[in-house]
């Protein structure tokens, strides 16, 4: 009775494990790659909110804001625009009221402060709990988004 039972043979038995071993290893590899390649093509310049500082008082005209942007990748970059407003879905371009110019040079590992003067299409000042939201775009693509709530 025991001679009856059949079951695969060893070598097929063995060529199954290797079939199943190389398929395992190339889906690996197929992940490894793609995360390695999203992971290291971001590291040339990853933008960072350090700090943001409001100036004056609400009720100062001409109040001025000085934001504190890093630079923690291994590629330097210019800062090219900077955009501002009172929600995320309703920024301004702010570029021309603030000392980047042409563009400001963010070399990797620092930082660097941008200057900006509040426009009359942000009524001149800023008010005193109030949630503002900002966008800093660099010459490499990247973009930094934060919101930051003035201070009293």
């Amino acid at each position: 009775m025991l001679k009856t039972k059949k079951g695969i043979s060893p070598i097929l038995a063995t060529l199954l494990l290797i079939v199943i071993a190389v398929a395992a290893i190339v889906v690996t590899y197929a992940w490894v790659m793609t995360y390695m390649s999203t992971t290291t093509g971001q590291a040339g310049v990853t933008l960072y909110k350090e700090n943001v500082r409001f100036y004056g008082s609400p009720s100062t005209a001409k109040n001025r804001t000085d934001i504190i942007v890093g630079n923690s990748g291994i590629e330097n970059t210019k800062i090219l625009r900077i955009y501002m407003g009172n929600s995320s879905a309703n920024l301004i371009d702010i570029t021309s009221s603030s000392d980047i110019g042409t563009g400001k040079t963010l070399n990797s590992e620092l930082t660097i402060t941008i200057s900006v003067t509040w426009p009359n299409s942000l009524a001149n000042a800023w008010e005193a709990e109030k949630t503002y939201h900002f966008k800093v775009a660099s010459s490499t693509g990247q973009y930094l988004t934060f919101s930051m709530k003035a201070s009293t």
